[in-house]
């Protein structure tokens, strides 16, 4: 099972070397076996890829995410056709009904909101209470935008000084670099279990390639908000380009602990869970189905050298 990522931030080569991954750099060489890489983030313009290496990487399910002149993640590579059901999946996701969406993204933003809870909790901040109360008046289809209300409430007690629009805020830079690298790994899980990204939910835009994608991430943002928090020295805000140690600690967010029923996993495998068991609610037409990360107290992630 796929479990490393590898964050590139410095002059690379990458090649297929014996059927490794070879990363070459001027400090030397690394290999990782295909099969144990579930993302690379090319966070530098001077990195060159085989053409065999990225034929591997979308034959073992590697999603390799880029980012732009400002280091921002701006692009994704992620294979497509891998499951075996594939065709009948996809009938499968083109066919269900708006009832079953709009359960689903009820399930999806109350658990979201929950996780917002739990987070003002551990970080002991008010109003946790508030949060989750709020959760309960979540409607199928959210069609009081109950979601929006408690996103404005949400992030008035975890950041001080804050506007999440604020593009100059390092916050909301270490944040959108955070979301970035989850919701690839989303979309990596979607592919894998035979879904459509394309086809969501609740977000339906006609030129987004990721609609479900980021209908799943949803639950997914708070272990990124956390992280962040943590990062930006508890919440503290200043403008500014993020450090390298900064990008590298939101690059391992994947490895985040969470919650799913009772297990313990990172956000990786909770991706792959998600998404395996939204095909299960497709398939059952049951909601309930759906398993979606808990926030849970958070483990330091490691990535691969």
């Amino acid at each position: 099972m796929a479990w490393k990522g590898v964050h590139l931030t410095k002059a690379a080569r990458l090649f297929l070397a014996d059927g490794q991954c070879c990363v070459k750099q001027d400090e030397g060489e690394v290999r990782i076996a295909i099969e144990d890489l579930a993302w690379i983030i090319v966070d530098t313009p001077q990195t060159t890829i085989s053409g065999a290496l990225m034929s591997a990487c979308m034959e073992a399910g590697v999603v390799i995410v880029f980012t732009d002149a400002r280091h921002t993640p701006s692009g994704l590579v992620l294979p497509f056709h891998r499951h075996h059901r594939q065709g009948a999946v996809a009938r499968l996701q083109a066919g269900v009904k708006d009832s079953l969406k709009k359960k689903l993204w009820q399930a999806i933003v109350r658990c979201k909101i929950c996780n917002q809870a739990a987070l003002l909790a551990e970080l002991g901040k008010e109003d946790a209470a508030t949060l989750r109360e709020i959760a309960r008046h979540v409607e199928p289809g959210d069609p009081e935008n109950v979601e929006a209300r408690a996103a404005r409430f949400y992030w008035g007690r975890l950041f001080a000084d804050y506007t999440r629009d604020n593009p100059d805020d390092r916050r909301n830079k270490l944040l959108n670099y955070g979301y970035a690298v989850v919701r690839a790994g989303v979309a990596r899980a979607l592919v894998a279990a035979g879904l459509i990204p394309a086809f969501g939910l609740a977000h339906d835009g006609a030129a987004n390639a990721f609609n479900l994608a980021d209908d799943l991430v949803e639950p997914f943002r708070p272990f990124v908000d956390r992280l962040a928090f943590k990062t930006s020295a508890d919440g503290t805000g200043k403008d500014g380009e993020l450090a390298v140690e900064d990008r590298r600690a939101m690059a391992g967010a994947l490895l985040i602990d969470a919650g799913t029923g009772d297990d313990r996993v990172t956000l990786l495998v909770a991706a792959e869970t998600a998404a395996q068991s939204l095909v299960r609610a497709f398939e059952e037409e049951k909601a309930s189905r759906l398993v979606l990360p808990e926030l849970e107290p958070a483990r330091a992630p490691e990535l691969a050298p």
